[in-house]
C-alpha cells in the first residue's frame, strides 16, 4: 500500500538548517554537517551518479528510504531559487545539477506559477500554487502504488504533519547542536507516535517513527 513519508537529517536540539540560509549556503550556518555522515556512503553516492564510497550501517536505511518512491513534495525553498517570482536570466533549476537523484515528478509547492521543468534521469519538477493538498493528490497520481516522499523543508514537512496524513518517516540524529536555524517538530498538532525501529551507526542514529492515527 502507498505510504506518504519523509526522511530528515537533524541535529540533537532539532534543527534540520543552521540559521542565515541563502542561495549559497541553502543549509545554513552549520547545517551542511548534519549529512556528512551519508556524503562517505556508496548507497548515497550512487544515487547522486558518483562512484566508490563505504558501506556501513547505515546502507540498509539508506537504501531502503530511497526504494519504492514514486513521487516527491518538496517546499519552494526545498527547491530553491529565492523568493517572489521565478527568474528567467538565467532560470533556476534546482541545487542539483542536470540530472538531480529524484528520478520521478517532483511537485514544488510554490505562490509563483511556472511550466514543468523537465531534466535528465526521469525528474520533472511540476509547480503545485494551490496548496498541499492538491500537491499531494497529483503526487498520489503520478506514484501509483508506490509511496510519495516529502522531500522537505520543514515548514511543508509541518503542514502535512499537521494535516495528518503523513503515514511514517526517519530521523537521523547526528550529535550536533545548532542552537538556530529551522526547527522540525513545531506546529504539528497533537502528534502521537510509535518508535519502529532504532540504529546506530557511525555519526548518526537513525530512528523511524509510525504516525499513530485515529
Amino acid at each position: 500500500m502507498s505510504k506518504l513519508r519523509f526522511q530528515l537529517a537533524i541535529s540533537l536540539d532539532g534543527y534540520v538548517a543552521g540559521p542565515d540560509q541563502s542561495e549559497e549556503n541553502p543549509l545554513g550556518v552549520g547545517g551542511m554537517a548534519l549529512h556528512e555522515w551519508a556524503f562517505e556512503l556508496e548507497a548515497w553516492r550512487k544515487q547522486q551518479g558518483l562512484a566508490g564510497g563505504v558501506v556501513n550501517a547505515s546502507t540498509p536505511v539508506v537504501e531502503e528510504l530511497q526504494s519504492n518512491v514514486g513521487a516527491t513534495v518538496m517546499g519552494r525553498h526545498m527547491f530553491g531559487g529565492g523568493p517572489g517570482p521565478w527568474s528567467e536570466d538565467p532560470p533556476w533549476n534546482g541545487w542539483w545539477g542536470d540530472n538531480p537523484p529524484y528520478h520521478t515528478p517532483v511537485f514544488v509547492l510554490t505562490h509563483h506559477s511556472r511550466k514543468p521543468l523537465e531534466m535528465e534521469g526521469g525528474t520533472t519538477f511540476i509547480f503545485v500554487t494551490d496548496g498541499i493538498d492538491a500537491a499531494l493528490e497529483q503526487a498520489r497520481k503520478a506514484a501509483g502504488d508506490q509511496d510519495v516522499l516529502i522531500g522537505g523543508g520543514a515548514h511543508i514537512v509541518q503542514q502535512y504533519l499537521a494535516a495528518g496524513v503523513v503515514d511514517e518517516f526517519d530521523l537521523h540524529i547526528v550529535p550536533i547542536l545548532l542552537a538556530d536555524g529551522e526547527r522540525l517538530l513545531e506546529n504539528v498538532g497533537n502528534l502521537k507516535l510509535e518508535q519502529v525501529r532504532a540504529i546506530e551507526a557511525p555519526g548518526v542514529t537513525h530512528i523511524k517513527y509510525r504516525v499513530v492515527k485515529p
